[in-house]
């Protein structure tokens, strides 16, 4: 497969707080989905984006966004395949960045999978299945499995427990990965070749 033939995965970093922890699985999911060869791999962290409060008259799929920094962030989604959002958990919910960033695009979203790799006492289970259900309403493919960080692996990595390296949980974090990224590839690559074929069929039309 030639790297032009590879899915193209955006990992977006889904905090921007000075303290977050987010640095650390996402450089750790980085290097493991590094090794592989059928996707290449990209990181979008939202500190580099610096998006308003959504304040669009509608979503991109009705009206054209305004803001030139939504349309930057638009623009940067559109050349992706597919997506890994690694996201902390705030009061049971997604991380208003986030779910900001996510308001700010919609056509660039669609019919594209999204995994997620999330980390707080209960691994960002909540958030994540929040994200779930807003990457349906985005027409995207939320996939199933996912890398959850909480409870005592959390504390052995955390600054705030005793800030091991992520290699020290690693093993028990891999098969969860390898699940993800299998099934990440598998939707992106179905995804991608359907939505290239729509797009020679309007051209053909």
């Amino acid at each position: 497969m030639s790297e032009t033939e590879k899915p193209r995965i955006g990992v977006i970093i889904g905090t921007t707080r000075d303290a977050r922890f987010a640095d650390k699985p996402a450089e750790w999911f980085m290097d493991l989905a590094g090794k592989r060869g059928d996707m290449t791999f990209e990181k979008l962290d939202l500190r580099d984006f610096d998006l308003p409060f959504f304040n669009e008259m509608a979503s991109n799929l009705w009206t054209p966004s305004q803001d030139p920094k939504a349309i930057r962030w638009q623009e940067t989604l559109a050349g992706f395949d597919g997506f890994v959002v690694v996201t902390a958990e705030y009061n049971h919910s997604v991380p208003a960045v986030l779910k900001n960033a996510l308001d700010q695009a919609y056509k660039e979203w669609m019919r594209k999978p999204m995994g997620f790799v999330g980390y707080g006492g209960t691994g960002a289970a909540r958030a994540i299945e929040h994200l779930r259900g807003i990457a349906v309403e985005l027409q995207m493919v939320p996939l199933r499995n996912a890398v959850h960080i909480g409870g005592g692996e959390l504390r052995k990595v955390h600054p705030m427990g005793e800030n091991g390296p992520m290699e020290a949980i690693a093993p028990i974090l891999e098969p969860s990965a390898k699940a993800l990224l299998d099934e990440l590839a598998w939707w992106a690559r179905a995804t991608r070749a359907a939505r290239l074929a729509d797009a020679a069929g309007e051209l053909a039309a």
